[in-house]
């Protein structure tokens, strides 16, 4: 096992290290620019047709749920932990400074997405059943022609995201339950494996459904603690800022519990934290966002630029404020702990870390009902329709197992399948650059010709 640990450990070295992470943003930054960065210049249309249209009961086009359940569903999806855990990660390793960089990689982010998901859909194909299938696998295979990738992909996917969702998921959660409550993990285990198979097992109509409910709370309360936080602290809020934008540029030096880093330890580690918390380039959104109903693949494609916005943007960048107004991040602590005890101590009482905890079970359970339909989606491109079924029951058991934790080699293995699945996707969205400027073209003329009129 010490050697299977040693050679993940360089594969994993080597498929995150600095290079993929500017890879990433390198991708981003290339498809703005062919876009004429849509995310700045079409922005309030993308805000109008996407959030603006979220509860709409059904799409104008083909599909299997609605363009705002596709759309809330996969913000769920991505809208997690890391939300909580991750920029609390980034900041204490990088500093404020790091916070900078996580917007960065997001901007770019918006346009990786957007283009990931209109070739989702122009890519997708309608199953014997009618159900819609579509993702990075089959833009892969229909559009470059290379099946390996698309099945290597698909393979990454599974392994990938049945860890970090079915197992660190659920054992972030259990452990904070436990830590706050004193529940023991596997009674919190075998709770979320009953909620999750409820709505799994009706498919992507239950989960739509349920996402379209619970996503809007469970962002809304979080980002309405957070607003409080900079409303009771509002002459602080003018120093954070100056502390993100000065830390920036700068190496934060040591102080109190923080140890200090260089300026490229606090830019990679902003940007992989900023990339991590909303997937873009990662591949995995399109697969849930290919069964929306739309009758033209940027429809939905807006939606991934409205999903980073959100999670990074909004969600992420409220966790940093209120760590770095606390002036927690000095305290040597990381992680759920770090943006409990920030909000604690910047809310009355102990208000703050209820909030968080709650938020935390929401996000989690979020991600478990959503992020399954990844692996049973990959499962379908790679043996059919017959996987899906035992793919919904391996994913209940595998959120039992995840509550049990000592999974330390399992986690460091996701990391390790996360970033060997963006490559193929990363690649497929350079050569393929030309297919989404070209969709993007035709489906922006048409609504300006419609202004005209």
């Amino acid at each position: 096992m010490d050697f299977i640990n040693e050679v993940n450990g360089k594969i994993n070295d080597w498929v995150w290290g600095p290079y993929m992470v500017f890879l990433l943003v390198g991708v981003g930054l290339y498809l703005s620019v062919r876009l004429g960065f849509l995310q700045i210049f079409r922005f309030s249309y993308i805000y109008k047709h996407t959030i603006g249209k979220a509860f709409a009961k059904s799409g104008n086009g083909d599909g299997d749920i609605s363009s705002g359940q596709a759309g809330l569903t996969s913000i769920a999806a991505v809208v997690g932990t890391g939300n909580i855990a991750g920029v609390a990660t980034a900041i204490s390793i990088g500093g404020p400074g790091a916070l900078f960089w996580m917007w960065v990689a997001a901007f770019f982010g918006m346009a990786t997405k957007f283009s990931e998901i209109t070739l989702g859909i122009h890519y997708r194909e309608k199953r014997e059943n009618g159900s819609f299938a579509g993702g990075a696998m089959y833009y892969i295979e229909k559009g470059l022609k290379q099946k390996w990738m698309a099945v290597f992909f698909s393979i990454m996917v599974i392994i990938a995201y049945f860890v970090i969702g079915a197992i660190v998921d659920t054992n972030t959660i259990c452990l904070s339950v436990q830590a706050q409550w004193g529940i023991a993990p596997i009674i919190t285990g075998v709770v979320f494996a009953v909620l999750t198979a409820i709505v799994i097992l009706g498919g992507i109509q239950r989960i739509g459904e349920v996402c379209q409910f619970l996503t809007p709370i469970m962002a809304g309360l979080y980002i309405l603690a957070g607003i409080a936080v900079l409303i009771f602290n509002f002459q602080e809020i003018p120093k954070a800022f100056g502390e993100i934008f000065t830390g920036a540029f700068n190496a934060p030096s040591a102080v109190g519990g923080f140890t200090g880093a260089t300026v490229m330890r606090m830019i990679t580690i902003g940007m992989a934290r900023g990339l991590f918390s909303n997937e873009a380039g990662m591949g995995s959104s399109p697969i849930i966002h290919s069964s929306a109903q739309v009758s033209h693949p940027v429809e939905q494609g807006m939606w991934g630029a409205i999903e980073v916005f959100i999670d990074t943007i909004i969600i992420a960048t409220i966790t940093g404020l209120v760590i770095i107004i606390s002036g927690a991040w000095t305290s040597g602590i990381s992680g759920p702990e770090l943006t409990m005890k920030a909000f604690e101590v910047t809310l009355p009482g102990s208000i703050g870390s209820y909030i968080v905890m709650i938020s935390a079970i929401l996000f989690g359970y979020s991600c478990l009902i959503s992020a399954n339909y990844y692996c049973e989606k990959s499962a379908d491109y790679l043996f059919g329709a017959k996987s899906v079924l035992p793919i919904r029951v391996m994913w209940v058991i595998f959120i039992v197992i995840g509550s049990m934790g000592g999974l330390e080699f399992v986690w460091a293995l996701a990391d390790t399948a996360n970033g060997l699945m963006a490559i193929p996707n990363l690649i497929a969205l350079l050569l393929l650059s030309p297919v989404v400027v070209k969709l993007s073209k035709e489906y922006f003329s048409k609504e300006e010709e419609k202004v005209d009129l």
